[in-house]
């Protein structure tokens, strides 16, 4: 009596669940392609990708990105980001000319704290990812250079957009029924150096590799996988208005799944820029942007090589950027231990 009630149970529910393996699949496919928003200005906001970046370079700053990715293609991802860090200091740090280039930094040794945060929305498909991180990061200075260390805290909210889901029975329970919120608690740590000719960082992501779990059921094979990332850049400076960058950010994950990023920009009077990136899985990406005063502004386009751009109009990436406290008098206030 049992199994035959077992039996019927599963036919009555068996498109729902079929629809929700599928929804599962597709998750898990976009979390071992892209598990975190994908970023190709990366390296003009590094503290998305690793704790350690926090307050780094001396800054109070402000970042705000746009991605609309393979524009045409209906659900395709959208990433939406704002970012906050500082550091906390005794006394200054002052950054000589709020430039690019970071040419040289005065650090006070008292003040080794960094914080920052950030929130983001992710949007694929039906599955739509909103997190919050918040961050620490301790600086140790050197004679030349910096070494840092961030860990940061995140808490992530899943959620498909029932509304978009076509029922073949309107009234299955299981689909109607089901919790479609998912929170998920996780950690990054990060090591960085940076000195006024380069920069090097190693983070890690998704510390916990939490699963997805819909009501009382969890999936232990649809896990958030834990990424690495390292990163890289030296700057050449070619007379006294040209300076060129080459860099590279290399992403693996958990099943070393690898996708890299090599880039070469141009920097013109400290104040225009423009670049080149390649993307491994095929994609190159333009980049340019200015700076007025203390306002940042940078673009990028991926041009997709795959038969994905047949039927869309490229990806878009937008970045505004504002970073205060190049001098002693704008840190008055952060006397705080």
């Amino acid at each position: 009596m049992l199994l035959k009630k077992t039996i019927a149970d599963l036919k009555r529910h068996r498109k729902g669940i079929a629809l929700l393996a599928g929804l599962l699949v597709l998750v898990a496919l976009q979390v071992e392609a892209q598990q975190l928003p994908l970023y190709s200005q990366y390296m003009m906001n590094k503290f998305l990708i690793n704790p350690a970046v926090a307050g780094s370079e001396g800054y109070t700053a402000f970042n705000l990105t746009a991605r609309e990715q393979w524009i045409g293609l209906k659900h395709s991802p959208k990433t939406h980001a704002f970012s906050a860090q500082t550091r906390i200091l005794r006394k200054s740090f002052i950054s000589k000319g709020a430039s690019v280039k970071r040419k040289s930094t005065s650090s006070s040794r008292s003040g080794k704290v960094g914080l920052g945060g950030y929130i983001f929305n992710d949007q694929s498909g039906l599955v739509n990812r909103t997190g919050l991180q918040l961050t620490y990061a301790y600086h140790i200075s050197f004679r030349r250079g910096q070494l840092s260390f961030g860990l940061s805290g995140s808490f992530y909210q899943f959620r498909l957009d029932k509304e978009k889901i076509i029922l073949y029975d309107p009234s299955d329970d299981l689909i109607n029924n089901f919790n479609n919120r998912l929170w998920i608690p996780d950690a990054s740590i990060g090591v960085y150096y940076s000195d006024p000719k380069m920069y090097a960082g190693l983070s890690v992501s998704d510390l916990f590799q939490a699963s997805f779990k819909f009501g009382n059921e969890g999936y232990d094979n649809f896990r958030l996988l834990r990424h690495y990332y390292a990163i890289g850049g030296y700057n050449f400076e070619l007379n006294e208005y040209l300076m060129f960058e080459p860099s590279a950010l290399i992403k693996a994950s958990e099943v070393w799944s690898f996708q890299a990023d090599i880039t070469a920009k141009m920097y013109i009077y400290e104040d225009y820029w423009a670049g080149l990136s390649y993307r491994t899985g095929g994609a190159l990406i333009i980049m340019g942007g200015l700076r007025v005063d203390k306002f940042f502004f940078g673009y990028a386009f991926d041009y997709t090589l795959s038969s994905i751009q047949r039927h869309s109009y490229g990806s878009h990436e937008f970045m505004l950027a504002i970073k205060l406290g190049d001098t002693a008098r704008r840190y008055k206030w952060l006397i705080r231990y």
